[in-house]
């Protein structure tokens, strides 16, 4: 049945026709018109219809249909080269063959036809699925093939890996995330004996190293939910995390033999690691839940117990003004921020220093709570005591998000 060639059809394939066009090219210019065949097909029916000649070679794709299977055959080794549950068939067609389709369209009409690429795109895809035997995904694709139709050569788009859990950080020398070298900005300089890093190590690379080794992937980004000082511990049930896993070649990740792995190390350990997805990237960036401290704090002078936890206990849901920090003044916007003080209590007192575990907003600065910054934050422990108080160890002990 030929019923769908009217009118409308018939003017532009004929005028198609008059360039010298293949099958695939002549029924793609009326390929919304006709359901349940190929452009091949459709081709090849208006050619029969309208005794419209067809052309080898094209000239508006140079027969470069003849080349499908070969497209597959390259898009199934380049799959098959990596773990995925599915994968997507992209390509890149020759400019000169997508001009040659905008001035045939300019003198058929377009509202019925499909571009080179999306036919490409599906064919190639029909005749590298029973190569691949994995499903076809084109929302969220574990891998992409991008074949590029001159050459036959393909390129992998292969979506990252992400895996979430909750970090310790047991050494007070170590950032969170690489910190590049200031002098020579992670080039590497006499300064950072080469290395181009700050520190010799961060929480990233004592937990991306080894997760990078285990999906055979490139490179790893860290997302945390916060961070602490370098100087500070994360202990209690540890910090939520993402750690993203650029190019993976492989997918199937035993989380368990993972976080033993991870966990040799003596800076940083992991827990509750799972396979995560991109949109908990945004998720945890965006969570600001309460902080619980233990803060050593030194005293220029003899500590009175007594008064010191009566200010304790004037603290409690107590908001403090905070202006940046002079410490992170050259990196932050200028800016006072109100932050409150939920809890504290004093846990331990020596004679020129006491023990604080303390509950506090996201972003409180508590170094500055603590001495007060030369004025920057206020109140502040140091102006409640009337004397001058400096944190000589800082503990995070649970980020207060479950």
């Amino acid at each position: 049945m030929n019923d769908w060639i009217d009118h409308t059809v018939e003017e532009a394939a004929a005028t198609a026709a008059e360039r010298g066009l293949c099958a695939h090219c002549l029924g793609r210019t009326a390929a919304k018109a006709g359901s349940g065949m190929s452009n091949e097909e459709r081709g090849l029916e208006l050619a029969d219809r309208l005794g419209l000649e067809l052309a080898s070679p094209c000239s508006l794709c140079g027969d470069v249909f003849r080349h499908v299977q070969r497209f597959a055959n390259a898009v199934a080794e380049a799959v098959l080269s990596v773990e995925s549950g599915n994968f997507l068939v992209g390509c890149r067609v020759d400019p000169d063959i997508v001009e040659r389709e905008r001035d045939l369209w300019k003198e058929t009409g377009d509202s019925l036809a499909e571009p080179i690429k999306s036919e490409l795109n599906r064919e190639i895809g029909k005749a590298a699925l029973p190569l691949i035997d994995r499903a076809v995904e084109f929302k969220s694709p574990e891998v992409v093939a991008v074949v590029d139709t001159r050459f036959a050569s393909v390129e992998l788009d292969v979506a990252p890996v992400f895996i979430a859990g909750r970090y310790l950080k047991l050494s007070r020398e170590i950032p969170q995330t690489v910190w590049p070298c200031r002098a020579c900005r992670g080039k590497g300089c006499d300064r950072c004996g080469r290395t181009g890093k700050m520190y010799p190590s961060s929480v990233q690379e004592e937990i991306g190293g080894p997760a990078l080794a285990a999906v055979d992937g490139k490179e790893h980004f860290f997302h945390g939910m916060g961070r602490e000082d370098v100087d500070a511990l994360m202990l209690g049930d540890g910090r939520p995390f993402v750690i993203e896993l650029r190019q993976p070649r492989r997918r199937d990740v035993d989380l368990d033999a993972l976080e033993m792995e991870i966990n040799r190390s003596e800076l940083a350990q992991v827990r509750e690691l799972r396979i995560a997805e991109r949109s908990e990237v945004a998720e945890i960036k965006a969570a600001t839940p309460s902080k619980t401290y233990r803060a050593k704090v030194l005293v220029e002078g003899k500590v009175n117990k007594e008064r010191v936890n009566e200010v304790a206990k004037s603290f409690t849901k107590l908001h403090i003004d905070q202006r940046t920090p002079s410490r992170v003044s050259h990196r932050r916007a200028d800016m006072v921020r109100r932050r409150e003080i939920a809890s504290m209590e004093v846990e331990d007192v020596e004679e020129d220093a006491f023990v604080l575990l303390l509950e506090t907003e996201s972003g409180t600065y508590v170094k500055e709570f603590v001495s007060g910054d030369g004025g920057r934050t206020t109140p502040s422990l140091s102006e409640a005591l009337g004397l001058p108080c400096t944190v000589e160890t800082l503990d995070v002990i649970a980020i207060n998000d479950r």
